[in-house]
């Protein structure tokens, strides 16, 4: 019964960005190329809900659904480490046409090509996993 609440937000989850088209190749491709603001508003909505929940958990001091209350760290800047980073995942993007969260909808809805990428991802993961005490943290 504990992870059927994960199952149903995950099934939201992906229901949204399957209507959303954000998980279509065509959408991301307008977004590179400037093409369209379709793309930009999905992010910037999500920055939006993120940045007010973040308000709401620290003015309201939130807890948890166990009661555990929320804490959230300030974490150190790490610029060399964020640019490389967002570099790597974003040219995934661009040669995939998908980021993370999408690859799982189109697996779910049982297109095949989706699932070497998803592969793909498990090594690029793995290789991370390899290399994490040499990078800059």
């Amino acid at each position: 019964m504990k992870t059927i609440k994960f199952l149903l937000a995950g099934m939201f989850f992906g229901m949204l960005i399957v209507k959303s088209e954000a998980l279509s190749w065509f959408r991301i491709q307008e977004m590179f190329r400037f093409q369209s603001i379709h793309m930009f508003g999905i992010f910037g909505s999500a920055i939006l809900v993120g940045l007010i929940t973040v308000i709401l958990v620290k003015k309201y001091h939130l807890k948890t659904f166990s009661g555990q209350p929320i804490t959230l760290e300030k974490k150190p800047l790490q610029v060399k480490a964020q640019i490389i980073g967002g570099l790597l995942f974003g040219f995934g993007w661009v040669l995939t046409g998908l980021c993370v969260a999408p690859i799982y909808a189109l697996m779910g809805l049982g297109y095949f090509a989706a699932f070497p990428i998803f592969i793909g991802t498990l090594a690029g993961v793995y290789a991370y996993g390899s290399i994490r005490s040499k990078l800059p943290h």
